[in-house]
């Protein structure tokens, strides 16, 4: 049966979260971009930094869990403005900071107020949008990250270069508080929503007792490792390795983030065409991954390549990675009822941000080491070619399971 058109509100819908995924994305690029200037005044070693970028990630992966049962007990509209106006003021925070550890404070509260934004987003989804266009309406979403990384970089070299580095924190966090005033005016719930309609609600120990749902944690667990060291570390790489002022890079490292959003809208456009085209949910899905995949071993050539050379493989990984990472959000939806879809994204979302903690940490340690940014970036070439092996053995087929609550 042909699914009938999206209404052009829905699409509203899909840009008004986009926009919050945006904002978030931009509030956790604050301290990278400007880890330069922070440095004059606040001394961090690259041990250190991992650190901060660990606090964020133990705490985004906290809430991401959490933050998922909490939207499936307050609903989408309750849940997001909550989750924004908590992160908006933690970005603030930070240009209060006096050292390190008060920097790891605020960093661990940005983390706990972001780590709802993507389960809102996938129930949201789930609630609103037929089944052939979810990947479609994730990837316009999904590529609110890439708008979100890709004006940060100019638009904090902008700030620093007109006031202080505390003003990058402030003013990012005013983004976030006027985002949840459009959200009040323009978000309205589903119509079962209105309507009363209550979904059972599936406890964690029943989720966790499928094969599928632990296949999804682990994969994403491996595959955001390498993401969140790319989003975190490589402005300090192009400071630390190209000899990049600030002014460069604003100018350089926005290009890959683009591409990451054009990952985001190939991703799940290609897989809505799929299913267009009759082919399975199952085969649409993991062709996509796959083919995001298979992209991402190239960025191992980085450090051999002259700059320009290094920021387009740069370009490459990210496209790769955001367009797995649309179909890998919208896997809790094709494979859970709504009733457990929050549940299931959030515990999902607390792998993928473990991964990131322990690889960050890794990192760091590594780096400080002697190790260098080319065994580290060898290492990160791999996650995702793994990740898609344990899809292919944990999610037999991609299809609605039968979950009692």
């Amino acid at each position: 049966m042909k699914e009938a058109p999206i209404q052009p509100n829905l699409w509203r819908i899909a840009l008004l979260i986009a926009v919050a995924i945006a904002i978030s994305y931009l509030d956790r690029q604050t301290l990278p971009v400007a880890i330069a200037a922070i440095q004059r005044d606040i001394p961090i070693s690259n041990t250190q930094f991992s650190q901060l970028q660990a606090a964020f990630l133990v705490a985004y992966a906290a809430m991401y869990a959490g933050g998922g049962k909490l939207i499936d007990v307050l609903g989408t509209r309750r849940g997001f403005v909550w989750i924004m106006t908590m992160w908006s003021l933690a970005c603030a925070s930070h240009g209060f900071a006096t050292g390190f550890r008060s920097l790891a404070v605020s960093r661990f509260l940005l983390g706990l107020g972001e780590g709802g934004g993507f389960p809102a987003a996938t129930k949201a989804i789930a609630e609103r949008f037929p089944v052939g266009q979810r990947s479609t309406a994730m990837g316009v979403i999904n590529a609110g990250t890439a708008v979100g990384a890709m004006v940060a970089p100019p638009t904090i070299a902008a700030i620093l270069g007109a006031t202080s580095w505390r003003w990058v924190f402030f003013l990012t966090s005013i983004l976030g508080l006027l985002w949840t005033l459009w959200w009040l005016r323009d978000y309205t719930p589903a119509a079962a929503v209105r309507a009363g309609v209550v979904e059972p609600q599936i406890p964690w120990l029943r989720l966790l007792t499928f094969r599928e749902t632990w296949g999804l944690v682990l994969a994403k667990f491996i595959s955001d490792a390498a993401w969140y060291f790319y989003l975190f570390w490589l402005p300090k790489y192009l400071y630390d390795v190209r000899g990049f002022d600030t002014k460069s890079v604003g100018y350089y490292a926005w290009i890959p983030y683009a591409l990451a959003g054009a990952g985001s809208l190939t991703g799940g456009w290609f897989s809505s065409r799929l299913l267009k085209a009759g082919k399975s949910l199952n085969f649409s899905r993991k062709l996509a991954l796959g083919l995001s995949a298979a992209l991402m071993p190239i960025v191992a050539l980085v450090s051999s390549s002259p700059v320009e050379m290094a920021i387009a493989l740069f370009s490459v990984a990210f496209f790769g990675q955001q367009s797995w990472s649309t179909i890998m959000m919208i896997l809790p939806a094709d494979l859970f009822p709504r009733g457990a879809v929050g549940s299931v994204a959030g515990l999902v979302g607390f792998g993928g941000s473990m991964g990131g903690v322990v690889f960050n940490l890794a990192a760091g340690s590594l780096l400080d080491h002697g190790f260098g940014y080319g065994f580290v970036l060898g290492l990160v070439s791999t996650f995702h070619i793994v990740a898609f092996l344990i899809i292919l053995l944990s999610v037999r087929r991609v299809q609605p399971l039968e979950v009692i609550a």
